[in-house]
């Protein structure tokens, strides 16, 4: 029996679509799958440290690891008219030197912030603690990420939505890719074609059962959010979109791509479909 670690963040969407693997709906023969729950930065950090066989990663990590992991078809998140967003105090102004709490140095959002926001100081912390700090006055504002974009307190408001900003950076009606997952390139690479086959179908189970699943997630006390705080989340986040990446979201990542690149943040202009597992060679192999 071969164990493969496979990390996820916390949040909703990720639990979601792999839980139907941790209940039993979706494996592989011979594999155990071994799940480690963290925050999305710490698993770009482990990530950049090679820890795990599969992780959840912001996809602005990936241009960092793409010599050592390949980018996962499955379980991708992108926004469509939304996303993180940049709160602040309700009835503050920001300077230009405003001081920000992002999630993560590797994030999407942190990403995006740093091209918009170039004059913004900014401290890391964990997702978690961001609308405290601001309430607290120990940042000016905070970049808001998972379900916390529902359920920020009423002290609060938005300055900026970081949909807007990919729009204005971007130039066009593309998703927002936020994140997905990615593979340990020194895995065999039958198994490694397995490994993605079992997500893409765990997600898909998860998706079509989400009647069934949601349910049981929150009796099992997996879930930080409600019921219907959940639903409105699962809408966002782990849809029909999320199952496998589609042309349109490969283009949108090549332009996240080109942004980084061209702002200096990526040492090289990466196409994302090029560091794809390359399952075709199943077939050739059964030829």
């Amino acid at each position: 029996m071969k164990t493969v670690s496979v990390a996820h963040s916390p949040d909703a969407d990720d639990i979601f679509m792999y839980y139907a693997i941790k209940f039993g709906w979706v494996g592989v023969k011979d594999t155990k799958f071994e799940n480690i729950a963290d925050d999305i930065e710490t698993l770009n950090q482990a990530t950049l440290n090679g820890e795990y066989d599969i992780c959840a990663i912001s996809f602005a990590l990936y241009p960092f690891v793409k010599d050592d992991y390949a980018l996962l078809k499955t379980a991708v998140s992108f926004g469509e008219g939304y996303g993180p967003k940049l709160i602040k105090k309700k009835g503050t102004t920001l300077k230009r030197n405003f001081k920000v709490a992002l999630s993560g140095k590797y994030t999407t959002n942190a990403l995006l912030f740093k091209i918009a926001y170039p004059d913004a100081r900014i401290t890391y912390m964990n997702f978690l603690e961001i609308e405290q700090a601001v309430l607290d006055g120990a940042v000016d504002a905070g970049v808001l990420i998972h379900e916390s974009i529902l359920t920020y307190n009423n002290e609060l408001e938005v300055e900026k939505e970081m949909w807007d900003v990919w729009l204005e950076l971007s130039g066009g009606d593309l998703p927002l890719p936020l994140g997905g997952m990615c593979l340990r390139r020194s895995l065999p690479i039958t198994s490694a074609i397995e490994y993605e086959e079992a997500l893409i179908k765990a997600v898909d189970v998860a998706n079509k059962n989400r009647r069934v699943l949601a349910p049981m997630l929150l009796e099992k006390g997996l879930i930080r959010v409600d019921a219907e705080t959940l639903d409105k989340y699962l809408d966002l986040y782990a849809n029909d979109n999320s199952v496998k990446i589609s042309d349109v979201q490969y283009k949108a990542l090549d332009k996240l791509y080109e942004l980084g690149f061209k702002h200096g943040y990526f040492s090289e202009l990466i196409k994302s479909e090029d560091y794809l597992i390359p399952d075709e060679y199943k077939e050739l192999r059964n030829k």
